[in-house]
């Protein structure tokens, strides 16, 4: 595993997410969706595994699950799991926050 540094802090991070708005990052040509909830960060893939419509256009519900824009399906921003079991998890990424940065594992 490699960790990219996102922002060059854990503050600037908090500066630039909204809490429970997904956001995209591209990093090394994979998009990935950011989410600050709670306090915390969590990373997981962009698309849906159903649609492949991109998840950091879509919200946050009440049970803390990214919602996809498309058809409604939600998975859980910790686990990648798909709530409904419908259709395949997402793929999640380690975070990691310290003194020199913010970082995401690929």
């Amino acid at each position: 595993m490699e960790w990219i540094q996102i922002f060059p802090t854990a503050a600037q991070a908090r500066q630039r997410l909204t809490e429970n708005k997904p956001q995209l990052v591209v990093v090394h040509g994979q998009r990935i969706c950011l989410i600050l909830q709670e306090d915390r960060f969590y990373a997981i893939q962009d698309s849906c595994t159903h649609s492949g419509e991109s998840l950091s256009k879509g919200g946050i519900n009440y049970l803390g699950e990214v919602i996809c824009p498309g058809h409604g399906y939600c998975f859980s921003v910790r686990t990648g799991r798909e709530s409904g079991e419908r259709c395949h998890d997402l793929d999640t990424y380690l975070v990691k926050e310290d003194e020199t940065g913010f970082y995401i594992g690929i």
